[in-house]
């Protein structure tokens, strides 16, 4: 389908001091969208200026990836945190960001959660609607209401729709699926689609036909307006120029979704 439009987002700005995760300037001349660490599972203000700034030069979206207060797990492990205080913590970590992305002069453009977060309000309605409740809070900083980023079918998603903030559903090239439409939890050896042939094509089914296959084999409808690639595995960046090229080459239009 020639009208077809997909963004490209990855999660950037996964440092802290010295030590680096991600190629920020490499992924940041092929995303549309950068979700970037807020310092609560990995970033630091240092890290969070200069993908900022570089986000900006570049046209990116500049979206807050919020997370539990998880440095040392990377924010992939279960937390019990209580609602209110989980609200509080989100739209800490948002307005934080703004600080960085207005100096930079732009703005944060999204909200998307990360690791045990991002899998926890899939089906969590209490941590979902602390989710939201955080976003609504920072939204005075960011003028007006954020669009949340999650996947579809989530309590999240439904969440914030049922209290008027824009959606974004996403969906991942990299990551394996169950047949319900969720992800394998990380700890599964077979979470993460590593044969990169494998995700350039995933990432073509995703955006033209709205599928992809489980584990299973058997195909599972995905619609999403944006498109996860990963920039914590290795040759990310080079990888994501190839699902972005072979998007082109069948008819998908790259852009970000705000």
């Amino acid at each position: 389908m020639a009208d077809t439009v997909i963004d490209l987002n990855a999660d950037l700005g996964e440092g802290f001091g010295r030590w680096t995760l991600t190629d920020d300037e490499a992924l940041l001349s092929v995303v549309t969208s950068a979700n970037v660490a807020c310092g609560f599972h990995a970033g630091d203000p240092t890290t969070m200026r200069r993908v900022c700034a570089l986000a900006a030069e570049r046209g990116v979206r500049i979206g807050a990836q919020v997370s539990y207060r998880d440095l040392a797990g990377f924010g992939r492990r279960a937390m019990e945190v209580p609602p209110e205080e989980l609200a509080d913590e989100i739209a800490y970590q948002i307005g934080a960001l703004q600080v960085f992305a207005r100096a930079a002069g732009s703005r944060v453009s999204y909200v998307k959660p990360h690791g045990a977060l991002y899998n926890r309000v899939v089906g969590d309605n209490e941590q979902a609607e602390a989710v939201v409740s955080g976003v609504l809070r920072a939204g005075a900083v960011c003028d007006g209401p954020l669009p949340v980023l999650g996947l579809p079918g989530s309590r999240l998603l439904a969440v914030a729709e049922g209290v008027g903030l824009p959606v974004v559903a996403e969906a991942f090239a990299d990551r394996a699926y169950t047949w319900a439409g969720t992800l394998i939890p990380r700890r599964d050896p077979e979470a993460v689609v590593h044969d990169p042939e494998a995700v350039i094509a995933r990432a073509v089914g995703i955006a033209r036909d709205g599928a992809v296959t489980a584990v299973g084999g058997e195909p599972v409808a995905v619609e999403a307006r944006s498109l996860c690639v990963h920039g914590d595995t290795p040759g990310a960046a080079q990888l994501a120029w190839r699902v972005r090229g072979a998007l082109a080459s069948a008819g998908v239009r790259v852009e970000a979704f705000v």
